[in-house]
């Protein structure tokens, strides 16, 4: 995880409304609600540009934007920050901010293969709650905000990345892993309940290959 410190020239500090974010993204009422309940302001803190950070953009990455998103508890899903990054297809890291803490939250937003206009997202990837005051550092000299930006989710995601990974590979990694881990969990809830013998024995087996995959997707190849 690295927390950057983001110059002078890259600060936008610009309150925006909710109402804004609902006239882009058109969300339902369940993430309405969302809003309404866990977000106190937000705030579109930072435009790292070529023009504010010196550093060249690309087709793909002509801008990375930052959003300070102000909390009403610490407890939070991501269905809020997905209609953000719905609203503003510029890709985004988000901090957010509960008391004397933050955290930092993103997904990897990228150009979709099948229509160019329209942006994927992945997972969203955090960091733990950091106290408000940790230690950044000055942006890394790179050749493009590309770089910049695949460097910045890098840091958020978990698992280690493999001598053969380029970003999305590691995050599609990622992304199995977890819905293998979360196999795993329900199958050793099913466990747990089970009582007749045999049953056990098929159900740790479906667990040890699962364990197994996920040891294989963390392995380097070859």
């Amino acid at each position: 995880m690295e927390l950057f410190d983001y110059p002078k020239n890259a600060f936008f500090g610009r309150v925006l409304p909710k109402s804004k974010i609902y006239e882009k993204a058109n969300p339902g009422s369940i993430v309405k609600e969302a809003f309404i309940r866990k977000v106190e302001k937000i705030v579109w803190a930072y435009k790292l540009a070529p023009e504010t950070v010196n550093i060249a953009g690309t087709e793909a990455v002509p801008e990375i934007e930052v959003f300070n998103i102000h909390l009403k508890d610490s407890e939070h899903g991501t269905d809020f920050l997905a209609c953000i990054d719905k609203a503003i297809p510029l890709p985004i890291i988000f901090e957010l901010f509960f008391e004397e803490k933050f955290k930092l939250v993103a997904a990897y937003k990228r150009i979709s293969e099948a229509d160019s206009k329209k942006r994927v997202l992945s997972s969203y990837f955090a960091t733990e709650w950091l106290p408000i005051k940790a230690e950044r550092k000055p942006l890394p000299v790179l050749f493009n905000l590309e770089e910049l930006y695949e460097r910045m989710i890098s840091g958020l995601v978990s698992v280690e990345p493999l001598p053969e990974d380029d970003i999305e590979s590691r995050i599609s990694r990622h992304e199995l892993i977890q819905a293998k881990e979360k196999e795993i969990a329900r199958l050793e809830a099913r466990l747990h309940k089970e009582k007749q013998f045999n049953r056990k024995v098929v159900i740790n087996a479906e667990i040890r290959l699962l364990k197994n995959l996920i040891a294989d997707l963390t392995r380097p190849q070859g």
